[in-house]
């Protein structure tokens, strides 16, 4: 498949999830989410990987003078307790049916910015636009291209301000055999090829956790020259 093509069938292929059941394909603990449930998990994953990590993230800064970035925003679970929490979230994603669900359950938060994005930049959001810190979860795994990937990854230090982090989640199995045309089951990760796309796209990979295992956490800090 051409990388057109490709994009194509991610756009294609999540609108047509979200359409079935958006919040199961989000999040497949459950296919009966309630909206309370539903961003109840997603406070439970802003308790895990963020609130426990302020140190690396906010860097002094007060959260609520933070403008903070979401890859892979879906139907706005995570997205709902960013906004809890820092002071402006922009967040992107593929299809543009996950955006209109999102856009539908934080109507309202005006200090929250959402964009249907191509697939593999951010050119919808505005240049002007600097981000203290970036995250995505449960994304990454399902995207059959490390070009599409590291393009993100280079998007993303382009727009973050200078030492500011991107902490992320890749698949790390390396025994996945993931195809051009699986839109649900993506590359993997090895460690070494994590460290590479860090050097590549700018950024110093500090901290690095299971290697090896679905969730295989990446922190990456940008590099003051780049």
């Amino acid at each position: 498949m051409t990388l057109d093509e490709q994009l194509k069938k991610m756009a294609q292929d999540w609108d047509l999830r979200a359409k079935e059941n958006a919040r199961y394909y989000v999040n497949t603990e459950r296919q009966d989410w309630t909206d309370d449930e539903f961003f109840t998990s997603g406070r439970r994953t802003v308790e895990e990987e963020i609130l426990t990590d302020m140190t690396n993230i906010c860097q002094g800064k007060d959260p609520k003078q933070m403008r903070v970035l979401e890859i892979g925003c879906g139907a706005g679970r995570v997205t709902n307790a960013l906004s809890e929490l820092f002071g402006e979230v922009w967040a992107v994603d593929v299809s543009a049916e996950m955006i209109r669900q999102a856009s539908a359950a934080l109507a309202g938060k005006n200090h929250v910015h959402l964009i249907h994005c191509n697939g593999t930049d951010l050119s919808g959001i505005t240049a002007d636009a600097s981000f203290d810190f970036a995250f995505s979860t449960i994304v990454f795994q399902h995207i059959p291209s490390y070009a599409v990937i590291e393009n993100y990854v280079r998007e993303v230090n382009r727009l973050l301000r200078p030492g500011a982090l991107f902490k992320f989640q890749v698949q790390g199995d390396t025994t996945i055999q993931s195809t051009p045309e699986d839109t649900w089951l993506g590359v993997p990760f090895s460690d070494a090829r994590a460290v590479k796309m860090a050097d590549e796209c700018g950024f110093e990979p500090r901290y690095r956790h299971g290697a090896g295992q679905q969730y295989f956490w990446l922190w990456f800090f940008k590099r003051p020259s780049a």
